[in-house]
């Protein structure tokens, strides 16, 4: 086989981590301290997150234009989506909720933010577009708002409804946000700048040597590695929590989120160094999209088949914190101009908020 697509995958430092995945399952079966497999088991989920993306890049590289779009706007998340999976089946519904939540704050505020602030550093003052962002940031208030509905419903009705009222809610929420989601698509794909398009992704990695047969086994292997670390990391969740006294409300609100996504994460902050900060604030919100309009609602009717029927009820909290940083990414993106020191602002509001969820119990 030719072998300049290893070496292409050689030159990020991430992909190094990928011998931790044996680790990961050594120490599992040994039954080592729980906080050290999951430890492992998260870092070796890292490469293989990295791995669904640029395996997705390829194929839609080598696809139609359509099939680009609808590729890079399912798998966007697809790690995040199989350790949430996983966690439904086990019963850690608040973890999944909390990790939902916590991958939007993310984008938004870390990602975002860091980007900004690198990107500034480097750059000075970025220009983005403007139209599109504010564009993009609309629908994002509008899901987020969708997504709030069945806690403001629980929150305005104590005492009246009861958990099939929430369920149902939920479902039909969720319905209709898949059906948001599609149209979303069914927009991008008649020539639009759709938000869920995401086309422009692919220039940030070029696949040279990357064959269609080569493409789909990354992708195989990376799908079925984060399987099997995902079964690891969620095997470890209550041991840990009981061991370092952390909730599960943390791991899911900070951990996940970051294992799942750090790759595309990185890419992010790397086009904002390179002065491509439209793309970077593009990548931030189109993610948190996929999130509110594909992978929550996907992950209700998913648990309702696995009798582990999840609800989008979240607490108050998490309510504030995610309308806020909703709220705070519209108003940055309304001028169209980015600085390191927006960027700085951003960040440490997503360390506070850090702080208050490891001390909320």
């Amino acid at each position: 086989m030719n072998t300049s697509p290893w070496k292409e995958l050689l030159r990020n430092p991430i992909y190094y981590l990928i011998p931790l995945t044996v680790v990961a399952i050594v120490l599992n079966n040994l039954e080592v301290g729980p906080a050290w497999i999951l430890l492992i088991s998260g870092l070796a989920i890292i490469p293989m997150a990295g791995l669904i993306g640029e395996g997705t890049e390829a194929i839609a590289a080598l696809s139609s234009p359509r099939l680009s779009g609808l590729l890079n706007a399912t798998f966007g998340n697809a790690a995040e989506l199989i350790i949430t999976i996983v966690a439904i089946r086990e019963g850690l519904l608040e973890l999944v909720k909390a990790s939902i939540i916590g991958s939007i704050l993310g984008n938004l505020l870390i990602v975002l933010g860091l980007s900004m602030l690198f990107g500034g550093i480097r750059n000075g003052v970025q220009k983005f577009d403007r139209q599109k962002a504010s564009n993009d940031s609309i629908l994002l208030m509008l899901s987020a708002t969708a997504l709030a509905i069945p806690s403001l419903f629980t929150l305005s009705s104590q005492g009246i409804n009861d958990f099939n009222d929430v369920e149902i809610l939920s479902l039909g929420v969720s319905g209709l946000m898949i059906l948001l989601y599609g149209l979303g698509l069914l927009y991008s794909f008649r020539g639009q700048a759709g938000p869920l398009s995401r086309k422009s992704v692919e220039d940030v990695v070029h696949h040279t040597g990357w064959s269609m047969r080569f493409s789909i086994g990354v992708l195989i292997f990376a799908t079925l590695g984060v399987v099997i670390l995902s079964e690891i990391l969620i095997g470890q969740v209550e041991a840990t929590i009981a061991t370092l006294g952390v909730s599960e409300f943390f791991l899911g609100i900070i951990l996940v989120p970051i294992i799942g996504n750090v790759a595309e994460h990185l890419v992010a902050i790397s086009v904002a160094i390179r002065n491509r900060m439209s793309l970077s604030v593009e990548i931030a919100i189109g993610s948190s999209l996929q999130i509110a309009l594909f992978v929550a609602p996907a992950l209700v009717f998913l648990s309702l088949a696995m009798g582990n029927p999840l609800t989008l009820v979240f607490n108050q909290f998490e309510m504030i914190a995610l309308i806020g940083a909703v709220l705070i990414t519209a108003l940055v993106a309304n001028d169209g101009e980015a600085n390191w020191l927006e960027g700085s602002v951003l960040v440490a509001l997503y360390l506070m908020l850090a702080l208050a969820f490891y001390l909320l119990h």
